[in-house]
């Protein structure tokens, strides 16, 4: 049997971690952009993404890298159907993201894809959380707006949308949301399991990309 090494340990699962943080911006920096012009080439490389996933996952020296790409194929597929398609309607969101969804349960049923499938939940779970404090402040109005109105026009938008929530309510509720995320995404990082740094990964990175989004629309005021 391969001995491992708790050295070893600790550095695969830091690469998981930061290879989870690093899934979850690309969709943000690269995809959102390639999706408003190409949709249907966002759309293929879904398959592009989840055949690397199952190839590599067939061989025991990448297969962590495999399960982790496979369940980054499906936040993949959900960008590209939402943002292609469905973007000018923000009760459509979540259920599009949780896509996905049936999948890493079924495969953690049978004890299967627990890297990909943890990553795929922990992203899924800051969506949620953040799509419900847009929905609870009434800022899906301000996001239909983004979505339709011209570049130059974009900024005013977010101006408006961070007047919106300059009020001890939204405030309150925003800094608990940071808080709860900021627990949920530390407190797996004392697993020894790579299954956990992934969802990790993916829940604090979320948390880090909605409080830049965040502090630009306050820098715009």
């Amino acid at each position: 049997m391969h001995l491992v090494t708790p050295t070893f340990l600790f550095t695969a699962r830091a690469k998981v971690w930061t290879a989870a943080v690093f899934l979850v911006v690309i969709p943000v920096f690269f995809q959102a952009p390639l999706v408003r012009s190409l949709p249907w080439l966002s759309l293929t490389m879904t398959g592009a993404w989840l055949l690397a996933g199952v190839s590599l996952s067939s061989r025991a020296a990448t297969h962590l890298w495999g399960d982790l790409i496979a369940g980054f194929s499906w936040t993949w597929l959900a960008g590209s159907l939402y943002w292609g398609w469905l973007r000018f309607e923000p009760l459509w969101h979540l259920p599009v993201e949780a896509i996905g969804f049936p999948i890493a349960i079924g495969l953690l049923a049978q004890g299967r894809g627990r890297v990909g499938s943890y990553f795929f939940l922990g992203s899924l779970l800051g969506t949620a959380v953040t799509d419900l404090y847009i929905y609870r402040n009434g800022l899906f109005p301000i996001w239909r707006q983004v979505m339709i109105a011209d570049p130059d026009w974009v900024p005013v938008i977010m101006q408006q949308a961070a007047a919106a929530l300059q009020n001890p309510v939204s405030f309150s509720q925003g800094l608990l949301i940071a808080l709860g995320l900021l627990t949920v995404g530390i407190l797996p990082l004392q697993s020894k399991q790579p299954c956990w740094w992934a969802f990790s990964g993916a829940v604090l990175s979320t948390l880090i990309v909605d409080l830049l989004f965040l502090g630009s629309a306050f820098c715009l005021r």
